[in-house]
C-alpha cells in the first residue's frame, strides 16, 4: 500500500506539472494576442495576473521537496522528481516572460514601429514550449532532441528581427525630428526586449526538453 501511494504521488506530481504548463501557455497566448493585436488592456491584465502561476509554482516546489525528504526516491524516481523540480522553475520563468510581453503591449498599445515578425517568433517559441511539455508527458526522448534542434529556427528568426530593427533605425534616424526620434528609440528598445524575451522563452522550452531527456535516459547531453 505504501508503494502504491508513493506511485500515486508521483503520478499526481506529473499531472500537476502539466497542468501548470497549460496555465503558463494560456498566459503566453494572452500576451502574444495582446502584442499582435495592439490590445493594451489585455496586455495589462496578463502583466498584473502572475500571482496564480507563482502560487502554483511554490506549492509544487514544496511537493517536490517533500518527496525528496520523506520518500527519498532513488534511480528513475529520483531523476523524475529532480527533473520535475527544474521544469517547474523553467515554466515559472516562461510565465514571468509572458508578463513582460503583456507589459510591452500595455505600454505601447500595439503601436510599435518598425514592424517585425513578432507573431512568427511568438508562434515558434510557443510551439517549442508545447512540444517540450508533450515530451515530458510522453517520456519521448526523440521529441526532446527535436525541440533542441528546432530552437535554431527561433534563434534565426530573432536574429533577423533584430537586424530589421537596427536597419530601420539607421535608415530613419537622419529624416526624423527630435520628438519622433525619441519615440522611435522607445519603440526600438521595446521591440528588442520583445525579441529577446521570446528567444528566452524558447530557451526555457529547450531546458524542459533537456531535463526530460535526463529523466528518461539519465543522459545530460542537452543540459547546459
Amino acid at each position: 500500500m505504501a508503494r502504491e501511494q508513493y506511485q500515486e504521488d508521483l503520478d499526481a506530481l506529473r499531472d500537476d506539472v502539466l497542468a501548470m504548463g497549460d496555465l503558463v501557455l494560456e498566459r503566453l497566448d494572452e500576451a502574444l494576442t495582446a502584442l499582435t493585436t495592439g490590445d493594451g488592456p489585455r496586455g495589462r491584465e496578463v502583466a498584473e495576473g502572475d500571482a496564480a502561476v507563482n502560487e502554483r509554482y511554490l506549492a509544487l516546489e514544496s511537493r517536490c521537496i517533500e518527496l525528496f525528504g520523506l520518500q527519498q526516491p532513488v534511480a528513475g524516481d529520483l531523476r523524475f522528481v529532480a527533473a520535475s523540480f527544474k521544469i517547474l522553475t523553467d515554466l515559472e520563468r516562461v510565465a514571468d516572460l509572458a508578463a513582460n510581453l503583456g507589459r510591452y503591449a500595455a505600454d505601447t498599445d500595439g503601436e510599435l514601429t518598425p514592424e517585425v515578425a513578432v507573431a512568427d517568433i511568438g508562434s515558434a517559441a510557443r510551439s517549442l514550449v508545447r512540444r517540450s511539455l508533450d515530451a515530458y508527458a510522453d517520456r519521448d526522448a526523440a521529441a526532446c532532441r527535436a525541440v533542441h534542434a528546432d530552437d535554431d529556427e527561433v534563434d534565426a528568426l530573432c536574429a533577423r528581427a533584430s537586424e530589421t530593427v537596427a536597419r530601420d533605425l539607421i535608415e530613419r534616424e537622419a529624416a526624423t525630428d527630435a520628438w519622433e526620434l525619441e519615440r522611435l528609440l522607445d519603440d526600438v528598445s521595446t521591440l528588442l526586449l520583445t525579441v529577446r524575451d521570446l528567444e528566452r522563452i524558447a530557451d526555457h522550452a529547450v531546458n524542459v526538453a533537456a531535463r526530460t531527456l535526463y529523466m528518461i535516459e539519465s543522459d545530460p547531453e542537452l543540459i547546459y
